[in-house]
């Protein structure tokens, strides 16, 4: 660009607004997940299927967690999968 120096933006998004088609594609899977039942879908999905609610729980669980020394951060999860027994 004439005129602009290295790293410099001309134009464009305010750095930090999402694209638009992006921000109502999140409203509508927002929607649709309330439509689907919310929470409580999410639950049904954990018991149905374990495998596919873990890669969603890998998708928003932060990847490194960091606390202060002297007052760590604890994190503890629970599931319980009631399933038949098998013969």
């Amino acid at each position: 660009m004439r005129g602009a120096k290295p790293g410099e933006r001309r134009g464009g998004r305010v750095k930090g607004v999402p694209n638009k088609t992006t921000a109502d594609v999140k409203s509508a899977i927002l929607k649709a997940f309330e439509k689907a039942g919310g929470v409580d879908y999410l639950a049904k999905i954990a018991e149905e299927d374990p495998k596919t609610f873990c890669a969603l729980l890998g998708k928003v669980i932060p990847l490194q967690v960091t606390g202060d020394a002297d007052n760590p951060i604890a994190v503890a999860f629970t599931f319980k999968l009631d399933r038949p027994k098998q013969s």
